[in-house]
């Protein structure tokens, strides 16, 4: 079974950078899309970026123009490159794998039990 684990956040000011990580771990991993997701305290669960099978990859408008996502298949990890971070994007983010299909089709309103789930990685950007 996949399982997923982040790192690599903490704390920058704004304008900052951090890349983040998602080790992926358990056969089969490459039918699955992957995506990253973000959530702050209180507002809801926010789609950043996918990548299907291909290597497509779709962004949310947030992250358009400043994360960028990619995969390493060899290491099986999972990327989300974070530039130009503002206050706003302070959150715990969450990476996530499922069927291509569900990642398309839930891009705002994907909810762990869709798929594979991390626990999360908090990002806090101050100004």
């Amino acid at each position: 079974q996949v399982q997923l684990a982040e790192s690599g956040g903490g704390s920058v000011q704004s304008g900052g950078s951090l890349s983040l990580s998602c080790a992926i771990s358990g056969f089969g991993y490459g039918s699955y899309c992957m995506g990253w997701y973000r959530q702050a305290p209180g507002q809801a669960r926010e789609g950043l970026a996918s990548l299907d099978t291909d290597g497509h990859k779709n962004y949310g408008d947030s992250a358009k123009g400043r994360f960028t996502i990619s995969l390493d298949n060899p290491k099986a990890i999972l990327y989300l490159q974070m530039n130009d971070l503002k206050p706003e994007d302070s959150a715990m983010y969450h990476c996530a794998a499922a069927a291509c299909y569900i990642i398309d089709k839930t891009f705002d309103t994907y909810k762990p039990e869709f798929g594979r789930w991390g626990q999360g990685t908090q990002v806090t950007v101050s100004t």
